[in-house]
């Protein structure tokens, strides 16, 4: 058994990985391994992973949060151990990794996530809970009727709006999205990296809702073949209550099952009533839950 580094060509592996634990969750091999190989140039952002006879069974990132303005904070990311390989120590194993990482660069404050099972792991490290998060999927047979959009604003697909538009639309909206760590220091860097430069974000999917050359809601589209995540959909504050964001994520969906997308997944903290709301009544069903887990590091 082994912890080491992650490394670019484990992409797949990790993918593949990924899918047995946490089959609700969509992220490809391209945007894997350009995760792995460069990334965020504003997080000191790594990734271990557990080999057992040459085969990878065991993954966790670990980095400084830089998208809030409180300070110390860190994250152990999507930690977890193929099923046959569990109480073993490699949980064990790879969350000391990560927190040694952490702790040379300042951090105090941990945050994580584990689903029902990884509770009892993640309280005997010291980790308290917190926060539920819900995830659901959507089955796109058949595909979505296309929205009609209300005067005076335009469905537009990424690749016909200016990013930098979009960056400010997420900045705003992102603020008072419901989370033990506030969201209120996204720089555009930022934001290039981890969203419009990403290489599983499909800019043809992805809608915004414009008027007069202003982004007022928009719905991300990250895609794995015929699987999507709906990455983020949101309304800037002062344009809330006008049905927007739920255009919005109509939209993507319906442009996303046109070019072959059979799934969709999201996910919404518990406490997100109005976008539970829409999901709802586009038909997502349930399908798992996490919660957050936080520790003080000394």
């Amino acid at each position: 058994m082994t912890i080491r580094l992650a490394r670019p060509e484990d992409a797949a592996a990790v993918v593949a990985l990924r899918a047995l634990v946490y089959p609700y969750l969509v992220r490809g091999v391209a945007s894997t391994r350009q995760m792995i190989a460069e990334p965020p140039p504003s997080e000191p952002w790594t990734a271990f992973v557990a080999e057992v006879d040459g085969t990878v069974v065991g993954w966790v990132s670990a980095y400084r949060v830089g998208t809030t303005s409180e300070r110390g904070v860190g994250s152990v990311s999507l930690l977890h151990v193929r099923g046959d390989q569990r109480g073993r120590g490699l949980g064990s194993g790879l969350l000391a990794a990560a927190l040694a990482h952490l702790l040379p660069l300042g951090v105090r404050r941990v945050q994580g996530w584990a689903a029902a099972e990884g509770l009892d792991f993640a309280r005997r490290h010291g980790f308290t809970t917190g926060r539920e998060m819900r995830y659901s999927a959507l089955e796109l047979r058949p595909v979505p009727p296309p929205p009609a959009a209300p005067p005076h604003v335009r469905l537009s697909p990424l690749t016909d709006v200016d990013p930098h538009q979009v960056y400010l639309a997420n900045r705003a909206t992102a603020v008072d999205e419901p989370g033990d760590v506030s969201r209120d220091a996204i720089s555009y860097e930022s934001f290039r990296y981890e969203i419009w430069n990403n290489l599983g974000l499909d800019r043809e999917a992805s809608t915004a809702v414009e008027s007069d050359g202003k982004v007022l809601a928009f719905s991300l589209v990250k895609r794995d073949g015929d699987r999507m995540w709906s990455d983020y959909t949101a309304t800037v504050p002062e344009h809330r209550g006008r049905g927007l964001a739920r255009l919005a994520k109509t939209a993507a969906l319906h442009r996303a099952a046109a070019t072959g997308v059979r799934v969709a997944y999201t996910s919404n903290d518990a406490a997100n009533a109005p976008m539970l709301t829409i999901n709802e009544g586009l038909g997502y069903r349930p399908v798992a839950s996490q919660w957050s887990c936080l520790r003080e590091l000394r």
